[in-house]
């Protein structure tokens, strides 16, 4: 018999099963696909020698993460490639502000009337930045507070409302680009503790940066998956789990799937039904005859680029996806340029690249032409680099990942309590009626993203479940 069991290799349910062999414990991922990775794949999805991310692509809280930083990766081939500026934005009179490794210029970015504001938000929290960190991303009751007066400090500054937060700038630039922090969570910006969402982006980038994983996102699912195989465990793919009967037998059955899937599966009847999905995204992959032709001089040295004239307009689209039922207008967009740290993810003198705006849950119609129409605002003469592009709606994205129910690729609502207390609210969020039953996946804290936290989190519930008994 085996100890552990992990349904999902995705990087959560590999972190998981690396974790729990690391203990000695028996481990093995069954994976319903051809390959792993979950959320941090790479495939060619347009053209021959293009290599593209499905889903995640620029990993600030992959960098930062206790979990990944207390595995040797790098030994098993993960490298992370930065470009010169972690994150720009650009707005429409061809000037940009940016989210740089320094503090300095990144509120220089911002104008002299917010510079001295932002320092004072961000620098109390940077020189405490690694021990915050852990204690941020072990939440809940995993493992003590480390500083418990920090962060303390950060709940009072970051559970208000961003908009509140916001309320420390004065002028456009600033507030823009904040919107835009807290946007790659899908959460409006008027949402319970986005300001925290925000704060934990940008300290991020200044402690380590926004940096890619040379060849791709798979580069970190392999590196697990070649780590966890030296410590004795197995991964077996193409294995697709109906029901626990469906498994060997084990200790103990850690799942890196959906709330949804994990009731079905486990037979937990209705134990998830009050567990809310998000609004979706609807995403493009590009393959590109040359850089983007951005107007400002900023974004063509960034890693991530983000896309919205100012925080009305940011603020708009959100609570059009999220809570009016439509797609935007003019839909704000995340972006990553990979080939500008990374030349080898395209054929020479090419780039790839890829956008994707929110839309409603389940949404089935086609953002291509609003989405480019923005890229136009900010980099006229985009749709000419265009070779090749690979559309994904939520009906493709939850295809390719059933975690991504309805396109949500935060696997659950980042919003109101559910942002922090996930998929139930619980002081043992990992747990489930079924005393060898554990969820591991980003529906669970600290949430979404490549960090693999909550499987870190998940396995320390697991193993000590396992020796109590």
């Amino acid at each position: 018999m085996l100890d552990a069991v992990v349904v999902g290799a995705g990087p959560n349910g590999l972190t998981a099963a690396v974790e729990l062999a690391r203990r000695g414990f028996s481990v093995a991922i069954f994976e319903a696909r051809g390959t792993i990775g979950g959320g941090a794949r790479t495939e060619e999805l347009t053209l021959p020698g293009f290599r593209h991310d499905p889903c995640s692509a620029a990993h600030p809280l992959g960098i930062n993460s206790p979990a990944f930083r207390a595995l040797p990766l790098e030994r098993y081939g993960l490298e992370w490639l930065h470009a010169e500026l972690p994150m720009a934005h650009p707005f429409t009179d061809g000037s940009a502000a940016v989210l740089s490794r320094t503090v300095a210029e990144t509120a220089a970015s911002f104008g002299p009337r917010d510079a001295g504001a932002y320092r004072r938000l961000v620098e109390p929290f940077l020189s405490r930045w690694d021990t915050l960190a852990r204690d941020f991303m072990s939440l809940p009751l995993t493992a003590l507070p480390r500083d418990p007066v920090t962060l303390a400090r950060f709940g009072l500054v970051g559970l208000p409302p961003s908009t509140w937060l916001m309320r420390r700038f004065r002028d456009e630039r600033a507030k823009t680009l904040f919107a835009g922090l807290v946007a790659h969570v899908m959460a409006p910006l008027d949402g319970f503790a986005t300001g925290a969402i925000g704060l934990v982006f940008a300290l991020a980038a200044h402690a380590r940066g926004w940096p890619v994983a040379r060849g791709g996102s798979q580069s970190v699912s392999d590196a697990l998956a070649a780590y966890l195989k030296d410590l004795g465990g197995t991964v077996h793919t193409d294995y697709e789990v109906k029901r626990l009967d469906d498994l060997p037998p084990a200790r103990a059955y850690v799942f890196d799937t959906s709330p949804t899937a994990l009731a079905r599966i486990a037979g937990l009847g209705r134990y998830y039904d009050g567990y809310r999905y998000g609004p979706g995204v609807f995403k493009i992959d590009y393959a590109l005859d040359g850089p983007v032709p951005w107007t400002a001089k900023e974004p063509r040295v960034a890693g991530t680029v983000q896309i919205g004239a100012n925080s009305a307009e940011i603020g708009t689209a959100l609570r059009a996806a999220s809570r009016e039922g439509r797609a935007p207008d003019a839909p704000f967009l995340i972006t990553v340029q990979p080939s500008v740290a990374d030349p080898t993810r395209a054929p020479a003198g090419k780039q790839v690249f890829w956008a994707y705006g929110h839309v409603p849950n389940g949404w089935q119609g086609d953002l291509t032409d609003a989405i480019e129409r923005q890229l136009e605002r900010f980099a006229p003469g985009f749709r000419d680099r265009v070779l090749a592009r690979a559309t994904a709606g939520p009906p493709e994205l939850a295809a390719r990942n059933p975690n991504y129910v309805g396109g949500d690729i935060a696997s659950g609502a980042a919003s109101g309590l559910q942002l922090l207390l996930r998929p139930k609210p619980s002081l043992f969020p990992y747990h489930t009626p079924h005393p060898a039953v554990f969820i591991c996946s980003s529906a669970t804290p600290p949430g979404p993203g490549v960090h693999g936290m909550s499987g870190h989190n998940a396995a320390k519930a697991v193993w000590r479940r396992l020796r109590q008994r």
